[in-house]
C-alpha cells in the first residue's frame, strides 16, 4: 500500500510540479516516509513529532563513503529541531543545545545541524571503546531569538522535555506506545543520555522522573550527571584528568620534557569557569606547579596572555570562583603581558586568535565551536616561517580541529596531534560507571558509599588514559604516520573486536558467559562490584553485560598487545583467540605466583616476571 501510494504521489510530482527545487523536496519527503522505521505521529499526547529513521536516508550518493550510523531519530517541536544518532544498538552521548543569536546564525546552524550531530557522535563511537555503550550524540537546535532571558530559558526548558518525552516515546514499551506508535523495527531499542552544552541539572532531574513515569526500564540510568546520585564532571574533573595524562605521556614522548622537573609553556581555549579548562589549570598546578607556565588563554568574554606565564594564584582564583578570563586581574600581569575583552573590535580579533598567535609548547583546546582550525584556516596556526605556533595539540574539546587540518599540519609542519577520542575519553567512561551506578545501587547505596567510589573511579580513568597513550605513542615511534590515524587505528581495532565478540558470545552457552563474568567485575570500581555484583543478572540486562564483557575483553587484548596483533586475525578466529588468550592469562598469573616463592637471585627473577607479563599470554598462544 505504501509503495503505491508513493508512485501515484511521484507521478503527481513529476507531472504537475515544474520547479526542480521544489520536485527535490517533495521527492525526498516521500522517501523520508518511506525510510520512517518507528513515529509518534499518531500518538495522542506527544509532546512532538518523532521519526526513527533508518540511517541510509540521511546519506547520498555523491559524499565521500563513510560509516553509515546504527539508528537516527529526528524530532520536530515548537520552536525546535533535534537530532539523535547512535552508533550501536545500545548507546550512550550527551544531548546539547544549540541556541543561535541571529536569523543568519540560525540558518548556518540548520544547514549543519544534522553533520555536526553525526561529527559529534561519531568522534563518542570512537572514545566509547573501552565501556561497554556504544557512541551516540544529541543536537536539538532551540529559535529563541529575541527572546527575553527570561524567554529564552523558558523555551530551552521546554525544548528538553520535548525532545526528551518524544525519544521516550519511541523506546519505552508501554500499553500506550504499543497501541499509538507505529513500529516496523519490531525489537526494543536501548540508549542513555547525558547533558552537554546547555544543560542543566534541573533538566537532569526532570528527565529521570519523567523516565520513571513513561516505564522505562532503567530511569535512573537514563541521563548522567544526577546532581545527588551521580559524578558531576566538573566537580571532579574526570575529563580533565584523562587529558592530563595524555598532556603528560606526550610531553616525554615528543617534546623530551619530564615536566614534573623542567619547565614548558601552555596555551588554552576555554574559560577558567569552564569544565576541561577550569580542571586542567587545577590539575597543570596541582602535578607540575610554578613548571606549568599558561602563556594564553581564551574564552567567549575575552583572552589573557603573559610571554612569562600567566600569575597562577590568579588563575586559580578565577577558577575557584568561577569567573571567566576577562576578569583576570591586569595588575597581575607580568612584561608583554595583556587582558582583551570582547567589548572592543580589537579584543575581539584578540581572542580569535590567541589560539594561532601565542607560542607555546603545547596547545589545548578545552573549549570552542567544532571545526575552529580547518582545511582553510589551519596555515594561521603556523609562524612565517612555517613552524607551528606549538608543536603538540592535546584535544581536550570534541572536533576543534578538523581531520583534514590535522592532517596537513602534522605533514607541512610535524604537528603531533593527541586526538578527541583519545585525550577526553574519560568523561564518557565516568559516564558509563553511572550507568551501571544507576543499575546496580539503590540512590542511597551510592550516596553513602560516593566518595570511595568516585576515588576508585578516578583510579580507574588514570589507568585507561594512561594504557591507551602509552600504545599510541608505542606504536607511532614504532611505525610512523600521523598520531590522529593511529588513535583512529586503536578505537577502530577496539570496536571491531567489540563487535567480534558481542556476535560470538550470542552462541555461548551460559556457563561459558559465566566464566567471562569476572571481565566485567574487574572493570567495575571496587565498591561498587563488592556491594552489588552478586545480584549483577537481576539487575543488568542481559545484552548489556555481553557488550560489558565483550569490550573489557578488547581493550585487554589490544592495549596490552598492540593493534598490528588484533587487526591481523581473521574475524571469525578472533573470539576463540580473545578466550584462549583469558585462559593463557591465568595460566601466567599461576606462573608468577609460583616463581614468586622460587628461590633465586631478586634480579633475575624481577627480569623473567618482567618477560611473562610483557608477552607471556601472547607466548602460549603461539600467535604472533
Amino acid at each position: 500500500e505504501l509503495e503505491a501510494k508513493s508512485k501515484e504521489l511521484l507521478s503527481i510530482i513529476d507531472n504537475e510540479v515544474e520547479d526542480t527545487s521544489a520536485q527535490a523536496l517533495l521527492t525526498k519527503m516521500i522517501d523520508i516516509v518511506k525510510h520512517t522505521l518507528r513515529t509518534n505521529i499518531y500518538m495522542n499526547n506527544r509532546y512532538a513529532l518523532g521519526l526513527r529513521l533508518d540511517p541510509k536516508i540521511m546519506s547520498s550518493e555523491d559524499e565521500v563513503p563513510r560509516e553509515t550510523p546504527y539508528g537516527v531519530i529526528f524530532v520536530h517541536g515548537r520552536r525546535f529541531d533535534g537530532y539523535h544518532t547512535r552508533f550501536r544498538d545500545i548507546a550512550r552521548g550527551g544531548m546539547r543545545l544549540v541556541t543561535p543569536a541571529s536569523p543568519e546564525q540560525y540558518a548556518l546552524e540548520s544547514a549543519h545541524q544534522y553533520e555536526e550531530c553525526y561529527g559529534l557522535a561519531f568522534a563518542q563511537q570512537l572514545k566509547n571503546k573501552d565501556i561497554p555503550e556504544g557512541g551516540s550524540k544529541a543536537v536539538v537546535l532551540i529559535d529563541n531569538i529575541g527572546m527575553s532571558e527570561t524567554g529564552k530559558d523558558f523555551v530551552m526548558r521546554k525544548s528538553v522535555k520535548a525532545f526528551t518525552d518524544t525519544i521516550l516515546d519511541l523506546i519505552v514499551d508501554t500499553e500506550e506506545t504499543r497501541e499509538e506508535v507505529v513500529d516496523f523495527v519490531g525489537k526494543k531499542e536501548v540508549l542513555y543520555l547525558g547533558p552537554d552544552e546547555q544543560v542543566t541539572p534541573e533538566d537532569i532531574n526532570w528527565v529521570i522522573k519523567r523516565a520513571k513515569q513513561r516505564g522505562y526500564d532503567t530511569p535512573a540510568a537514563f541521563m548522567s550527571s544526577k546532581p545527588r546520585a551521580g559524578i558531576n564532571h566538573k566537580e571532579y574533573g574526570v575529563t580533565s584528568e584523562g587529558v592530563n595524562v595524555y598532556l603528560d605521556v606526550a610531553l616525554r614522548h615528543v617534546l623530551k620534557i619530564d615536566p614534573k622537573q623542567e619547565s614548558f609553556s601552555i596555551k588554552i581555549t576555554g574559560g577558567p569557569d569552564g569544565d576541561v579548562a577550569g580542571n586542567e589549570l587545577k590539575i597543570l598546578a596541582r602535578e607540575y606547579g610554578d613548571n606549568a607556565k599558561v602563556v594564553g588563554i581564551a574564552d567567549g568574554t575575552g583572552c589573557a596572555e603573559d610571554p612569562n606565564g600567566l600569575a597562577w594564584d590568579e588563575l586559580l582564583r578565577l577558577v575557584n570562583d568561577n569567573l571567566p578570563i576577562d576578569q583576570f586581574n591586569p595588575s597581575k600581569l607580568g612584561e608583554g603581558g595583556a587582558v582583551h575583552t570582547v567589548d572592543t573590535e580589537e579584543g575581539v580579533k584578540a581572542r580569535n586568535s590567541m589560539h594561532n598567535r601565542v607560542q607555546a609548547d603545547a596547545f589545548i583546546p578545552a573549549g570552542g565551536r567544532p571545526n575552529t582550525i580547518n582545511i582553510h584556516n589551519y596555515k594561521h596556526f603556523l609562524n612565517p616561517d612555517g613552524s607551528p605556533s606549538a608543536p603538540l595539540i592535546v584535544e581536550g574539546a570534541n572536533l576543534f580541529v578538523t581531520d583534514e587540518a590535522r592532517q596537513l599540519l602534522f605533514e607541512e609542519a610535524g604537528v603531533v596531534i593527541v586526538k578527541d577520542s583519545s585525550a577526553n575519553k574519560c568523561g564518557v567512561i565516568t559516564s558509563s560507571y553511572e550507568i551501571c551506578a544507576a543499575m546496580m545501587l539503590s540512590e542511597e547505596e551510592f550516596f553513602d558509599n560516593k566518595d570511595q567510589i568516585v576515588s576508585e573511579v578516578l583510579n580507574k580513568l588514570h589507568n585507561y588514559a594512561q594504557l591507551e597513550a602509552e600504545l599510541l605513542f608505542r606504536e607511532f615511534e614504532t611505525y610512523g604516520g600521523s598520531l590522529p590515524q593511529l588513535s583512529k587505528v586503536v578505537s577502530d581495532a577496539v570496536n571491531a573486536a567489540t563487535d567480534s565478540l558481542s556476535f560470538a558470545l550470542e552462541s555461548f552457552s551460559a556457563e561459558d558467559k559465566e566464566k567471562l563474568l569476572p571481565l566485567f567485575r574487574f572493570h567495575l570500581p571496587k565498591t561498587m562490584a563488592d556491594m552489588s555484583f552478586d545480584k549483577v543478572h537481576e539487575r543488568v540486562p542481559a545484552q548489556y553485560i555481553s557488550n560489558a564483557i565483550a569490550s573489557c575483553l578488547a581493550s585487554k587484548l589490544v592495549y596490552k598487545e598492540g593493534t598490528k596483533f588484533v587487526n591481523t586475525l581473521p574475524k571469525e578466529k578472533l573470539a576463540s583467540v580473545a578466550l584462549r588468550y583469558v585462559e593463557a592469562e591465568h595460566q601466567i598469573a599461576s606462573l608468577k605466583i609460583a616463581l614468586e616463592g622460587t628461590e633465586m637471585p631478586e634480579k633475575e627473577k624481577e627480569s623473567i616476571l618482567k618477560l611473562l607479563e610483557a608477552g607471556g599470554a601472547r607466548t602460549a598462544l603461539g600467535v604472533f
